[in-house]
């Protein structure tokens, strides 16, 4: 049979003690840490992917556009050029 040494059950329990200590500190920082980014992104001004892509969408449909009538206006530009010569 073998007896039980007190001073190696204490130092035990203090390790185990120290164990759930850390590991609880461990916890709660990254726990602060998470809720500090949250506040840091919640403060920025993000859009969702959708919303970007529609943004997106509608700029390059605006950019054909644009396309189109420049060279409707060149057109017209080189119609009335050749109108006066006349």
């Amino acid at each position: 049979m073998q007896s039980e040494n007190p001073l190696f059950a204490d130092l035990a329990k203090l390790i185990n003690s120290a164990a759930g200590t850390m590991a609880g500190m461990g916890r709660e920082a990254r726990d602060a840490a998470r809720e500090r980014m949250r506040e840091t992104v919640g403060g920025l001004d993000f859009v969702a992917r959708d919303e970007f892509d529609a943004v997106k969408d509608m700029a390059a449909r605006a950019r054909e556009e644009n396309e189109a009538l420049k060279a409707r206006v060149d057109a017209l530009e080189a119609a009335l050029k050749a109108k006066s010569r006349k």
